[in-house]
């Protein structure tokens, strides 16, 4: 999968796990979206602890029920792409930290289409 090597653009959205977007989790939007519009990859990572724009620290506790934790949804494709999505997103967002970073692909593996 040569297509997808080389410099490409990392995206990340910082927001909490509690966030939504027309009544569903913003992070499971955002991954529709991605894979909608076509981007190459997309992932949803759940930290333990993390702060933000307002200082407060969102930690995990076994004793909590319900919890707010920080998520990190993070794109890659080409600038193009990942702008187009940003674009978009911009509609979804109402609290998020947006990162973009160049980042080069070295190898993309998929069963089925061979290796790099």
């Amino acid at each position: 999968m040569k297509r997808y090597l080389g410099r490409r653009k990392r995206v990340r959205i910082y927001i909490a796990n509690d966030d939504r977007y027309e009544g569903k989790a913003l992070w499971e939007h955002l991954l529709h979206e991605a894979q909608k519009m076509g981007i190459a990859g997309a992932t949803v990572i759940k930290a333990v602890a993390g702060f933000g724009a307002h200082s407060n620290i969102h930690a995990f506790s076994v004793w909590s029920l319900s919890q707010k934790l920080p998520l990190l949804v993070e794109i890659v494709d080409t600038e193009e792409k990942v702008r187009d999505f940003l674009h978009a997103a911009d509609d979804w967002l109402e609290e998020a930290f947006v990162t973009m970073e160049e980042v080069e692909v070295i190898a993309y593996k998929h069963p089925g289409h061979g290796a790099d």
